[in-house]
């Protein structure tokens, strides 16, 4: 009879193990430390979810002890004896009906990217962490995407893969619509001569790459000052939001060369009539070669 009522038991409790693994649960907060929250969901022991977590998974409030929030259950019980809890598999076990409708309504998505992992980054959407492969950063390949961390950014979605927990993103591919979209706007923006606002994405010895929204342009190092500068990142940095004049603009090959001096006054205009010959003026020695020194009389202006 006791044989009886311990398999009896024993089913029952590992039909509860059955209904409970994998799956979201409502559980509630009933102690929180300075790392871990524990929670409650109705097994032999609670389970701990990190501090770390809950503040990513729940930006917009805290919780508290006696909150219930919604968990979903790795494991009943660990080598401790715990329950193996997470708040973001939760969150993300939610969201993957979500997004499987944005997939099928080809929708876009706003989210931040926060962090690097191996093929690509981490990209954070209203707390579901979802996954942008490298190659999906942006239209052409860009090493450094500085500019783009913490910032709100658009995407689409590729895959919803609920058996492995993975939800794939693209910024290419919201960037390739939104051109293909907008390119009547984009082709009356981009005509030379005209002045737009990039964010600088890339910076080489020649000068800078700077990110239009739709695409990119090039400011070449002769471009940037009036001034003569020996590399770019003297009066550039990545990330730095600047206005530029469209200087060519390449149909066919989609190259677009940028220009910052242009924006302003060119010093050397009308020189003839600032700078007279035989008269002396006072200068600032800029730069010393084996042949000779150059004197800068104005910014911009050297002889």
């Amino acid at each position: 009879e006791n044989t009886e009522n311990f398999e009896t038991l024993l089913n029952k409790y590992l039909k509860k193990i059955k209904n409970f693994e994998g799956k979201v649960v409502n559980g509630k907060v009933i102690s929180i430390d300075h790392n871990h929250a524990l929670v409650d969901v109705g097994l032999k022991s609670e389970g701990k979810i990190s501090i770390d977590e809950l503040r990513f998974c729940d930006k917009e409030k805290e919780i508290k002890v006696g909150d219930k929030i919604d968990v979903f259950v790795e494991k009943v019980e660990d080598k401790n004896g715990e329950a193996v809890l997470s708040r973001e598999k939760a969150k993300k076990e939610v969201a993957f009906d979500t997004f499987d409708e944005i997939l099928k309504k080809n929708k876009s998505i706003d989210g931040t990217i926060y962090g690097k992992v191996k093929g690509g980054y981490t990209v954070d959407i209203d707390g579901v962490i979802t996954f942008l492969p490298g190659s999906q950063v942006d239209i052409k390949p860009t090493k450094d995407i500085g500019h783009l961390v913490d910032q709100k950014l658009t995407f689409k979605v590729l895959k919803v893969d609920k058996e492995r927990g993975n939800i794939v993103i693209s910024r290419k591919a919201f960037l390739e619509e939104n051109f293909k979209k907008n390119i009547k706007d984009v082709k009356k923006n981009l005509k030379e001569g005209n002045t737009v606002e990039g964010i600088i994405k890339n910076i080489t010895d020649y000068g800078a790459f700077i990110d239009l929204g739709t695409t990119d342009g090039l400011v070449h190092l002769t471009d940037i000052s009036w001034k003569r500068i020996n590399h770019p990142n003297e009066y550039l940095k990545i990330g730095q939001k600047l206005k530029v004049k469209i200087l060519r603009y390449n149909t066919e090959s989609n190259k677009i060369s940028l220009g910052i001096k242009q924006l302003t006054k060119d010093p050397w205009k009308n020189i003839e009539k600032k700078y007279k010959e035989g008269k002396n003026y006072s200068g600032k020695i800029s730069k010393i070669t084996d042949y000779g020194a150059f004197i800068e009389l104005k910014e911009g202006i050297e002889g």
